[in-house]
């Protein structure tokens, strides 16, 4: 942990603020003395991409002061307005309503574990499921109680509705009050040489998000998610210590949103002991699930019943947004994305860093933007560049969600985006990775600006964790925007792709969502100039060009994109 010093009185003021003072003309950002950053005032950034720059707006970023950016905490509000105020001085004009903030309102919704209760019954006898050990559940409504008697569960496979790949999971099913029993990922994944889907690389329709909203869109009364560690791309700690706690969702008006009356996840073991009680063979019927044709199956005997109880609350946040206008074509956008929030503060015992600083995720991305949006000031491009800083995006993509519900530009004026998230600072790399590789016709610009720093492109090596699907650009791909999402690589000009990939799983196992994801003076940045400045060129070609890139034939958004043409 490093406290360097950040005026506490700034997030007073920040808190107290609705709009930056600076907007006024006022410069009121503050600056962190923060190893080289110290001497770089807000007054020294150059509209040219810099190691001085970056430097300053990390650290910054990811100072003590700002308590972790929790997303509507103290610190979250502190450093939101910091942000705006950096929009305000590099001269970039707000972004909504005359304001560089877009409110977001969001739910707090904490289920109260000793009041509340889930369980399966097998002709009427529970199965005695063990919350965090055997089971995780929840409810997003926003209700102080949620119950559900005696409902029937039925086997769904996959749970999908996929029209452009002939599948549904729900052909000629009607699971009103059911509960639904599904599998994680998607059939591809476990036929990956079949030409289903995307093969092993996960589609959309893999994703436990969509799984919950499609199951709400049928009508079930709850929805269990059976975990197997390898196609989820993660462990069952993972899901019993994310999913457990107080959870947020956007707050919405009574009648929006969809939602099961219960979501969960529980262990494959128990799941296996479920089949068995109801008469079915679970190897066989998850192999059977990921064949076309495939009917769901009813798990006779067996029913769910629970009563959950929630404290709710709702809380405020907000999105900064800030734009550089076209020269000659203003009303079509170019976007750029980051998320500003991170975890915040958690109890710890004395003594303990309690502190989640969020340096590498995502105070790198979020300066990243903030340096490109200078530069764009400083070279006016043909069409509007917004730069877009979203809230809540550890807490479920929630501000990008709340965004593309409320888009500030219509899509079919959106021309197309790059989201940028956590760029670990691990040196110059001769590869560029593309998450999503195959997406769309972005990655032929992105190829081209590569080629031009001596580089070349390479897909996510593990296309089948879905990690497409797990930053803030889904949100626009929903709705049809193409977007890009890539890091620098693994092969370092120094040191190889075995440096390169030892580092990235350094990161991940000691840092990633610890106390530990701090700034230092250490960092090598040169990695980090290289991929803003690689941004910063594929963002400018397509911003001064009259091309509309789509996503490729056969994506799972293209036809979103098509009707938003007029195609």
């Amino acid at each position: 942990m490093k406290h360097t010093g950040f005026p506490a009185a700034l997030i007073g003021l920040a808190i107290a603020a609705c709009t930056p003072a600076s907007e006024s003309g006022m410069d009121t950002a503050a600056t962190p003395e923060t190893g080289d950053a110290a001497s770089h005032t807000e007054s020294m950034t150059s509209s040219a991409i810099t190691e001085a720059d970056l430097r300053y707006r990390i650290s910054t970023l990811a100072d003590d002061a700002f308590e972790g950016r929790g997303p509507a905490r103290p610190g979250g509000i502190a450093a939101s307005q910091w942000i705006a105020d950096e929009m305000a001085r590099i001269r970039r004009a707000p972004g909504y309503e005359g304001s560089y903030f877009q409110p977001v309102e969001l739910l707090s919704v904490t289920l109260e574990t000793d009041q509340s209760s889930f369980d399966i019954a097998f002709e009427g006898e529970p199965l005695g499921l063990s919350m965090s050990e055997d089971v995780v559940y929840w409810s997003k409504q926003n209700a102080p109680e949620v119950s559900i008697t005696d409902s029937e569960l039925v086997f769904v496979g996959y749970g999908v509705v996929a029209p452009e790949y002939g599948w549904d999971d729900y052909a000629g099913l009607d699971v009103e009050g059911r509960t639904v029993v599904m599998l994680v990922n998607d059939p591809g994944y476990a036929n990956p040489d079949s030409g289903l889907f995307n093969g092993n690389a996960m589609t959309y329709y893999g994703r436990w998000t969509y799984k919950y909203e499609e199951a709400a869109r049928q009508g079930a009364a709850a929805v269990i998610l059976i975990h197997q560690t390898a196609p989820a791309s993660y462990g069952w700690n993972v899901v019993s210590g994310s999913w457990s706690g107080t959870q947020l969702d956007l707050a919405r008006e009574p009648g929006q949103g969809r939602f099961a009356d219960v979501e969960s996840w529980v262990t494959e073991d128990r799941a296996r002991e479920m089949f068995t009680l109801a008469g079915l063979d679970f190897d066989a019927l998850t192999a059977a699930a990921a064949q076309p044709g495939f009917e769901a199956v009813p798990m006779t005997g067996l029913t769910a019943s629970g009563t959950l109880v929630n404290t709710t609350s709702t809380m405020a946040s907000r999105n900064v947004v800030g734009i550089v206008p076209g020269t000659t074509r203003p009303d079509e956008y170019v976007l750029y994305t980051a998320h500003w929030d991170h975890i915040g503060i958690r109890d710890v015992p004395e003594g303990e860093d309690g502190i989640y600083n969020g340096a590498v995720d995502n105070a790198t991305g979020t300066a990243a933007i903030l340096e490109i949006g200078e530069a764009f000031v400083a070279n006016p491009p043909e069409r509007s560049v917004m730069i877009l800083a979203v809230t809540a995006e550890e807490s479920g993509l929630l501000g990008s969600a709340y965004y593309g519900e409320n888009p500030i530009v219509p899509y079919a004026q959106t021309v197309g985006g790059i989201n940028i998230d956590a760029i670990l600072p691990s040196g110059r790399a001769r590869d560029v990775v593309v998450v999503g590789h195959g997406a769309s016709e972005l990655e032929t610009l992105l190829t081209e600006a590569a080629a031009e720093q001596d580089r070349y492109i390479v897909p996510d090596p593990t296309p089948e964790a879905g990690y497409f699907y797990r930053s803030d650009h889904i949100s626009l791909a929903k709705k049809g925007v193409p977007m890009l999402y890539a890091d620098g690589g693994f092969d370092l000009r120094e040191g190889g792709s075995e440096r390169g990939e030892a580092m990235g799983e350094d990161y991940r196992a000691n840092r990633y969502h610890a106390p530990g994801d701090e700034y230092s003076a250490d960092w090598d940045m040169s990695g980090m100039i290289e991929d803003t400045t690689l941004f910063f060129n594929v963002g400018s070609t397509l911003a001064n060009s009259d091309d509309w890139p789509n996503w490729y034939e056969g994506n799972e958004f293209r036809a979103l994109r098509d009707a938003q043409m007029g195609e």
